[in-house]
């Protein structure tokens, strides 16, 4: 979800709820610590130097139970962040903790916003040798033959 996106879905909500993707709701006393922007540079596997850049939100539980974070509110908050550091329309990405501070992607099933939970891929399979089609990250573990090789330039 862009963040052109939860500015127009905030608009008619009365209540903000972040919900998991197993169904359990973030603390309806959550704050929204931080709003910025997330730069990741880096190279992958086959050697292509890649930049992506994130909305982030960081929610956060206090001791406060009977806080509760309206719609305008979060919207007054977005609308500063743009203002002062001048936010793009880029993806969200939410930061939660739960047993360690997790990172989701957002979505929103027409009353909730749901925290959808992200994978990892590689973005240069060609150079590993691995079929698109054939990559399954849920399924596969390190004693399993792969076609990287020591010294092919893959992972």
């Amino acid at each position: 979800m862009k963040l052109s996106e939860i500015k127009e879905i905030l608009t008619t909500l009365e209540n903000v709820e972040f919900q998991l993707e197993n169904g359990t709701f973030v603390p309806e006393h959550f704050h929204v610590t931080e709003v910025g922007t997330v730069t990741k540079e880096f190279i992958d596997c086959g050697g292509t130097v890649r930049n992506e850049k994130a909305v982030n939100f960081q929610l956060w539980n206090a001791d406060d139970f009977e806080h509760r974070l309206k719609p305008t509110k979060l919207l007054n908050i977005i609308k500063l962040s743009e203002e002062k550091l001048g936010i793009e329309d880029n993806e969200i990405e939410v930061e939660f903790q739960n047993t360690t501070i997790g990172r989701y992607d957002l979505d929103f099933n027409g009353k909730n916003f749901i925290l959808l939970n992200k994978t990892t891929a590689c973005l240069a399979q060609e150079a590993c040798g691995i079929p698109a089609a054939k990559v399954n990250v849920e399924n596969s573990n390190s004693s399993s033959t792969s076609n990287c090789a020591p010294g092919s330039g893959c992972c």
